[in-house]
Parts: C-alpha cells; sequence; structure tokens
C-alpha cells in the first residue's frame, strides 16, 4: 500500500488545525455568527420562527459559494462580487428570498406611470427583524468598534433609504433612533412591544373580515330571495296577461 496518498476532507483539514486557513469555512463561521446574533435579536422581539428560519438561504450553494470565494472579513463579499463581475448572483438569489430586506418590496410605481420603481410598504414584523438584521450586521463587521450608533451610521450613509416606503422608513428610523440614543435594551423593549401591537392588530382585521364575510354571506341570502319572489311575481303577472 502506498504511504504518499494524501486524503483531502473536511474532517482531516480539521484534526491537522488547517480549517482555519479556509476561506469556505471563515465565510461558514460568518453566518452562523450573523445567524446566531440576529436569532437572538428576533427572539427578544418575539419573532421566533422569523429568528429561526433568517436567511436560511444563505446555506444554499448559490449563495455559499460565492460567498466563500469572495470572503475578505471586514466587509461583504457580496460587494467584492459586485466589484470583480458587475453584478452579485448571490444577493440577487438573496433578496428575493427573504422578506425582511427592503429590496423584497420593490416594484413598480402606479403613480408615476413612468415605469420607475418604489419600495412598497413592508409588514411590520419584517421591518422588525430588518432591524435586527442591520444591528447584527453591524455587530459582525464592526467588530470591537461598534457602539448602538453604528447601525443608524450605516443606515444614514447608504442609498438604501432613497427607495424605502415612507411608512418603513420612518418605523425603521424609530428603531434605529431609540437604539442609538437610549441603547439596545430600551430599543428591543420597544420593538416587542411593537411586534405585540401590530399581532393584536392582525387578530382584529382576521376578525373583522371574518364577520364581514359571514354577514355579506347572510345577506347576499337574504337578497336573493328577494329578487327571486320579485321575479316569480313579474312572471305570473306576465303569464296572466297572456292568457
Amino acid at each position: 500500500m502506498r504511504n504518499d496518498i494524501k486524503i483531502y476532507s473536511p474532517v482531516v483539514d480539521m484534526i491537522k488545525g488547517k480549517l482555519e486557513d479556509k476561506k469556505w469555512f471563515k465565510h461558514l463561521c460568518t453566518i452562523n455568527e450573523h445567524k446566531l446574533l440576529v436569532g437572538r435579536n428576533c427572539f427578544r422581539c418575539g419573532l421566533y420562527l422569523q429568528g429561526i428560519l433568517h436567511d436560511l438561504s444563505k446555506y444554499s450553494w448559490t449563495e455559499f459559494s460565492v460567498g466563500a470565494k469572495y470572503y475578505q472579513g471586514n466587509r461583504s463579499p457580496n460587494e467584492a462580487e459586485r466589484e470583480d463581475i458587475g453584478y452579485t448572483s448571490s444577493w440577487l438569489h438573496h433578496k428575493g428570498r427573504n422578506k425582511h430586506h427592503l429590496e423584497y418590496w420593490l416594484d413598480y410605481d402606479l403613480d408615476k406611470r413612468d415605469g420607475s420603481v418604489t419600495g412598497m410598504k413592508m409588514p411590520d414584523n419584517y421591518i422588525v427583524e430588518m432591524f435586527c438584521d442591520r444591528v447584527a450586521a453591524s455587530k459582525i463587521y464592526r467588530g470591537k468598534d461598534y457602539t448602538d450608533r453604528s447601525a443608524l451610521e450605516y443606515y444614514t450613509n447608504g442609498k438604501s433609504k432613497n427607495i424605502l416606503h415612507p411608512y418603513t422608513r420612518k418605523q425603521l428610523e424609530r428603531l434605529l433612533n431609540i437604539l442609538a440614543e437610549e441603547g439596545e435594551d430600551v430599543a428591543f423593549d420597544y420593538a416587542r412591544r411593537y411586534v405585540k401591537g401590530y399581532r393584536r392588530y392582525l387578530k382584529r382585521k382576521k376578525y373583522k373580515n371574518k364577520l364581514e364575510k359571514k354577514l355579506s354571506k347572510k345577506y347576499s341570502k337574504k337578497l336573493s330571495k328577494k329578487l327571486e319572489r320579485k321575479y316569480n311575481r313579474r312572471l305570473r303577472r306576465d303569464i296572466h296577461r297572456v292568457h
């Protein structure tokens, strides 16, 4: 048996202590750390299911392979890929599958009628998840330089705020400002109460729609019977006239 055969596998690399030098492993660690932070933030806001399901598409081959190839550690791999080939396939795949990104809610503006794209109103639970995501991303990429104002500064310097729906912008900026001025505990406590209020609103809306549907169904039955009686009277009258 030959002794010079080398076996390449993640398990062997891990045993030899070489995984730390692998870009794909560093990218995986970044994803896991980010997902853990976002999940923790979402749990603090009462968004348990969203915290668990957050960014699962990053583990798909389409997104993970690009992230591993362009991994840099101090910024998103999407930016590096965009600089390299002019666009980012990973981001195009990601934003269409994750509703906490404002780009998911872009659509044609019906008011302008000129083919321009604008942001639609985001549901409140996804606004809060977007806030949790931004806080976690700022902690990952800023590292020791992170402060409670980091997420607000990144938002202020970015261009994405220009395409936000006015309601979405108002709620997101309120959360970011509370975080910057009063800290995490106050911000997440406000977000938790905000989510509770949104859920109560959804329950009331569901009950109202159910009640309206029930009443309209009952009313339509009465109306149809009334029209049927009216039609029968006219029919009998017409028959009488013929005879």
